[in-house]
């Protein structure tokens, strides 16, 4: 239900928009500007792309964690979505989505607001030099043990 929501509003949002900026600058120049968004848009989401690609490049080799250039990534290719999209408001989301403060302060909330929900298993080194699993959660092995009296 709650996806709903976003699929109905952002439509009318942008009829509401393209009304509104097509009554104060004019047919072709609104046009202009959805046009020229998506060239600057997709001009911005290569370079951002290419400089996340080659982030997650190093961070493979050994460099750092890949889950953030992986996460980065993401929110560039969503951001190259949006600004192919014709409209102001997803437009506005967009470049926000290019510009790294806000890509991080986003990742940051979504970490938070999903936290609780993730299990987390960590590889410790056991004293012994092996590895074991670590987490809430325990394996085990089992037999089903069938009564003799059910054959």
């Amino acid at each position: 239900m709650w996806l709903l929501v976003p699929f109905v509003a952002v439509p009318i949002l942008e009829i509401a928009l393209f009304i509104q900026i097509g009554s104060l600058a004019g047919l072709w120049p609104t046009l202009a500007i959805v046009v020229l968004t998506a060239v600057v848009g997709t001009f911005l989401v290569r370079m951002q792309g290419v400089s996340e690609i080659n982030r997650l490049r190093r961070s493979l080799a050994g460099h750092g964690n890949p889950a953030e250039s992986i996460a980065h990534g993401a929110f560039i290719l969503a951001a190259g979505l949006l600004l192919l999209t014709p409209g102001f408001f997803t437009d506005g989301v967009g470049f926000l989505l290019l510009m790294p403060p806000v890509r991080i302060a986003v990742l940051n909330w979504l970490s938070n607001r999903f936290a609780d929900s993730v299990i987390i298993e960590k590889e410790v080194a056991e004293p012994t030099g092996g590895m074991s699993r670590r987490s809430d959660t325990i394996d085990g092995e089992y037999d089903e043990v069938r009564d003799p009296a059910d054959r």
